[in-house]
């Protein structure tokens, strides 16, 4: 045990002493990297942290599980060890590594000149690098963050299959899941649903089976869930915000994700309709994210901020809002729904408006399901059509039931709105609508959502119908002697979307051409 200094008080004499008798005098240093292993985060930092002489391993091993104990500054000083170490032995690409990995968490906890300095320096140490190197895969990943962020995406996906390409070559899992994360935001924000869920579905593989270390782990885990929500997967945002419920509740010591995770709870909560439980898991979020101060307590604001608004508690969004906005997260659209429950259309207008031109993929669907009811409210119907459309267009490629069900609201609103009742109708409910109507009504009183229940008297439908909004509007024009393709360019949806609705439009009325589906349309005077 010569040069280290164990903590035997703080790791407990009990799990010591057995394994030292059996391992006769075994150093530290072992018995930290046995707990690292076992993913015990807090016994291994006791047994690392005020140990002398660690190698470049034990110290990246003290910079992990420090940051996963949420002792930020201990991390930073382990890293910065660590690289020094990797210098003094001429690995110039590890130390790139260990400034990267430094530069990233400072990022993270909002403190951009440090990070800025330590990637600096990260990209000097690669210059003369191997283009295959890991390090210089990691130094891609804030370029390519920087790309998505500023919305270059054709450029952005190309530097993300390069992530990938490196990744593989030199066999680093870390970075093979970051690169495989990039490609499916990307596609996401390019439009490409079916393939950006699908590598997001394919990267959380990759993590739930312990391939992945801690820290790339839990920023996947974020990521991914947060993806999910931005597109109003449900389906998928339960599933993985449970599996990182599952993945925190198995490692007690870990806190840096647990907030966000709360976060994230709160979010499929909601949409769930359970918002006491919703406004309990954003509240605690809040505090997890408060102490020590993390960057997305910017976004457990936000939440609140939803909440509030949708229970009609203005003042307390409004406060919410303008903290989530000094915290870095662009309060859209929550802000401009709030200026339309307040009746300032005038303002709601403006705000929807400045956020639509900002074309931000994250909050793109939030913001056109939004400008649908704001245009509406303005009296601007043509511009409310086109956010529909848009809307519509987006739903038929993620093909989510909460996406669908809040393009068939915002498809009804605006027939509604354009004269066509009977079209809007059928667009706003299904089989057994007044059933579900009378349940929404209890659930609103019981949450104590007053908007909602000011307006619910007018959703309320007369005649049952089996389409849905899309399927009458393709119904409607094959009446009117309109071909797939023509269809597809009117709706601005793909032939295979359109063939997809007439099939639906088949067996929903028991159809079997497109002769029948006409003469149905023109017998129920849906034309």
């Amino acid at each position: 045990m010569e040069g280290v200094g164990l903590n035997v008080a703080a790791v407990g004499m009990e799990e010591i002493l057995p394994r030292w008798d059996e391992n006769g005098g075994v150093a530290a240093a072992d018995l930290a990297r046995e707990a690292f292993e076992r993913r015990s985060w807090r016994e291994a930092y006791e047994l690392l942290a005020p140990a002398d002489g660690l190698d470049v391993d034990d110290l990246e091993r003290l910079a992990i599980t420090a940051y996963l104990l949420g002792r930020d500054e201990a991390s930073a000083d382990a890293w910065e060890r660590a690289h020094l170490a990797s210098l003094a032995a001429d690995d110039r690409d590890r130390a790139a590594r260990c400034a990267f990995w430094l530069a990233f968490t400072l990022l993270l906890r909002g403190e951009m000149a440090r990070a800025g300095g330590w990637r600096a320096r990260a990209e000097r140490l690669v210059e003369d690098a191997e283009p295959a190197c890991a390090s210089r895969g990691f130094l891609l990943v804030g370029d390519f963050l920087e790309l998505l962020e500023g919305g270059t995406l054709t450029t952005a996906s190309e530097l993300a299959d390069r992530i990938v390409d490196i990744a593989r070559r030199c066999g680093d899992r870390d970075l093979l899941a970051l690169g495989m994360l990039g490609r499916g935001q990307v596609s996401l924000a390019l439009g490409e649903i079916s393939r950006g869920v699908r590598l997001l579905d394919e990267v959380m593989v990759s993590v739930t089976t312990g391939e992945v270390t801690p820290i790339p782990a839990g920023i996947v885990y974020c990521a991914v869930i947060e993806a999910c929500v931005d597109v109003f997967d449900l389906r998928r945002a339960t599933e993985w915000t449970e599996a990182l419920r599952a993945w925190c509740s198995s490692e007690p010591d870990l806190v840096p994700y647990r907030g966000q995770c709360l976060v994230h709870r709160s979010q499929v909560l909601q949409a769930h309709g359970d918002w006491p439980a919703a406004i309990a898991e954003a509240e605690l979020a809040r505090a997890r994210l408060s102490d020590p101060f993390h960057p997305a307590l910017g976004v457990a604001r936000y939440q609140q901020g939803e909440l509030h608004r949708l229970r009609g508690e203005f003042a307390a969004a409004a406060r919410a809002y303008h903290d989530a906005a000094e915290l870095g997260r662009d309060p859209a659209p929550g802000v401009a729904l709030l200026r339309l429950a307040e009746g300032d259309v005038a303002a709601a207008g403006d705000a929807i408006d400045r956020m639509l031109a900002a074309n931000d993929p994250r909050t793109r669907l939030a913001v056109l399901a939004a400008a649908v009811d704001i245009h509406l409210a303005a009296g601007a119907v043509e511009q409310a059509r086109t956010a529909n459309v848009e809307l519509a267009r987006f739903a038929d490629l993620i093909d989510a039931p909460l996406l669908h069900a809040i393009a068939d609201r915002a498809a009804g609103t605006v027939l509604l709105a354009e004269g066509d009742a009977r079209g809007a109708l059928i667009a706003l409910r299904r089989e057994g609508a007044d059933v579900e109507l009378r349940a929404a009504q209890a659930t609103f009183e019981q949450l104590g959502a007053k908007p909602d229940l000011a307006s619910l008297e007018s959703l309320r439908p007369t005649t049952p119908s089996p389409l849905t909004g899309r399927e009458l509007e393709v119904l409607r024009l094959v009446a009117a002697g309109r071909t797939n393709r023509e269809i597809a360019s009117k709706l601005v949806i793909s032939p295979h979307t359109v063939s997809r609705h007439m099939q639906n439009i088949f067996v929903k009325l028991g159809l079997s051409s497109r002769a029948a589906a006409t003469a149905y349309a023109y017998e129920h005077e849906l034309l």
